[in-house]
């Protein structure tokens, strides 16, 4: 008895090579992206050289209220404990992004009473 062949069915296509296409494309486009907006204005920055010394810093917080703080000191205990730095001392201002410019604008004053002749406020980049 003779029983019919069956066509053999042709084997499914790869995807592999169409998946490693896409990758490819995928790393091409990627690489060639920008990935920052471009500036506004063309700058040259200045450029500066360390002599290694770094200085420890006091770092005060003013909260979005205009409270001050420094480690667990709030309040009126903020300025007793600048009081006691060394005259010319030099501070960082962390000021929340919801404070007033008044309230830093006093604290600004009270610091410069104080003896305080260097203060850098911190931001954040874009």
């Amino acid at each position: 008895m003779r029983f019919a062949k069956h066509p053999r069915r042709p084997l499914p296509e790869s995807v592999v090579p169409m998946i490693n296409v896409v990758f490819l494309l995928l790393i091409f486009f990627l690489m060639s992206a920008r990935l920052a907006p471009a500036p506004s204005l063309d700058v040259q920055l200045p450029s500066a050289i360390s002599d290694g010394k770094t200085e420890e810093k006091v770092v005060m917080y003013l909260g979005a209220d205009g409270d001050p703080a420094i480690g667990q000191a709030r309040g009126e205990a903020v300025w007793q404990a600048l009081a006691s730095l060394p005259s010319g001392g030099k501070l960082t201002l962390r000021a929340d992004a919801d404070v007033s410019a008044v309230d830093v604008a006093k604290t600004l004053a009270r610091l410069a009473g104080l003896g305080i002749s260097e203060v850098e406020l911190a931001v954040r980049p874009r």
